[in-house]
């Protein structure tokens, strides 16, 4: 129920919270959510195109969800794990290790993606005693100070905290920049290996090297798709000099892609990788996951946690597991992800500034471009969603520039929600249209 009061704290955001927390857009009052419906303060209903960015792949408050939340507040509200065990966390590591790929079957629990790169960086320095990590520009790996080292998809979230510590970027495979001609998988594999020999022959030997990081799907940053070949290539990198090789699938995880992870989709297990967000339907809860034999590198004292692992969250984590089998999600994402990409293609014949669709599942992001100097268009990306929201469909934003409109229902999207939030995109792109020949 809405109160005046409660209005009125909404009026004072701006003293109420940082900026870095309050000023995010589209800062929509809301007072439920259930599905993939945001219910606003405002009375109106909202279809959610973000699943609380990428986090509610069951949909919000899933019953089954909610119910497990409910049974765990009844028994145990808190660990710390290692101090004291329970029975959650332990299922949880032994259901997600029967789900991911190759050996990564041990698992360091924590709250947020953040922590979980924290860790996989962590635990890839000490084991292999090696000083430096690669990573790609474009990348978004978190903002605490560790995570921010490898962070590279905007300068702005490095501006004035540049890390102490040195670490090297190399570019990422982005099929739009390749030549007109060319064979796009070829070309990027040779780049790479272009790329990687000039930085060990110039800034850092294979051998200093602890790891490569890299989201295996550019989110943050653009929604950028590579090519398999090209995350293979980067193995077999690694294989070659003895380098760890970490996935970040914080929002590649948990069905997004249309297998329970992205390493499945392109067919590239990695050393080490970071989950979080679908994790637990809402709750923080994030992991760190390596194989037995290398996580027994990282001994007591060397990490730890206080509310990693919590039993709710864990419990959360096993009904939204539950959920996605029962409801057989990873084939759904597969063909409501094939159905919004048709659907988006044709919007690109319509509108001359959508420069490119791309998705694959349901992680779809559909790029805006001034359609007469070709540059990216994030002001123009803000005026869409906008008016999409004002039709009842939240979308958000990603690229450096902002100029990728981000397409992430929660996995139990219906065809049915696809149609009419996309003909409700389809609104606006054409009322921006009609704005920019006003201009």
């Amino acid at each position: 129920m809405i109160t005046k009061d409660w209005v009125s704290l909404v009026d004072n955001i701006s003293n109420l919270l940082a900026p870095s927390m309050a000023k995010d857009h589209p800062n929509l009052p809301v007072v439920k959510a259930e599905g993939c419906y945001y219910y606003g303060a405002d009375g109106k209903k909202y279809l959610d195109f973000t699943s609380g960015i990428a986090v509610e792949n069951v949909g919000h408050r899933h019953p089954k969800v909610v119910q497990a939340m409910k049974d765990s507040i009844d028994h145990l509200v808190h660990g710390p794990s290692g101090v004291i065990i329970y029975e959650s966390i332990l299922r949880l590591a032994e259901e997600l290790g029967a789900l991911l790929p190759g050996k990564l079957d041990c698992f360091f629990f924590a709250n947020s993606g953040t922590e979980a790169i924290e860790g996989a960086i962590k635990l890839a320095k000490y084991a292999t005693k090696r000083p430096y990590v690669i990573s790609f520009t474009g990348c978004f790996h978190g903002r605490s100070m560790g995570a921010l080292s490898v962070t590279t998809s905007k300068s702005k979230y490095r501006k004035f905290l540049q890390p102490s510590w040195l670490t090297y970027q190399i570019p990422y495979a982005n099929p739009q920049l390749c030549p007109k001609g060319v064979d796009v998988e070829r070309y990027l594999t040779e780049k790479l290996e272009k790329d990687f020999e000039s930085l060990f022959n110039h800034q850092v030997t294979p051998e200093e090297v602890a790891c490569v990081i890299l989201e295996p799907v550019l989110g943050e940053g653009g929604y950028i798709i590579p090519p398999k070949s090209w995350l293979q290539k980067v193995r077999e990198i690694c294989d070659q000099h003895g380098i760890l090789l970490i996935f970040d699938e914080v929002q590649t995880g948990f069905g997004r892609t249309g297998e329970w992870f992205a390493a499945q989709t392109f067919e590239v297990t990695p050393d080490i990788m970071a989950i979080a967000k679908g994790i637990a339907a809402g709750l923080p809860l994030s992991a760190t996951v390596a194989s037995k034999e290398l996580m027994a590198k990282w001994p007591l004292g060397s990490h730890g946690t206080t509310f990693g692992g919590n039993p709710i969250a864990c419990s959360a984590a096993l009904a939204s597991l539950q959920v996605i089998k029962e409801e057989r999600l990873l084939e759904h994402t597969k063909e409501t992800g094939r159905y919004a990409m048709e659907k988006l293609q044709q919007l690109k014949e319509k509108y001359s500034f959508i420069s490119s669709v791309r998705g694959v599942g349901l992680m779809i992001g559909i790029e805006i471009r001034d359609p007469f100097t070709n540059q990216p268009d994030g002001e123009g990306v803000l005026e869409i969603l906008d008016l999409a929201l004002k039709k009842g469909v939240l979308f958000y934003l990603c690229g450096n520039s902002g100029e990728v409109i981000r397409m992430i229902p929660p996995l139990v999207v219906t065809k049915e929600e696809i149609d009419f939030g996309l003909n409700v995109l389809d609104e606006a792109l054409g009322e921006y249209a009609e704005l920019k020949m006003e201009k």
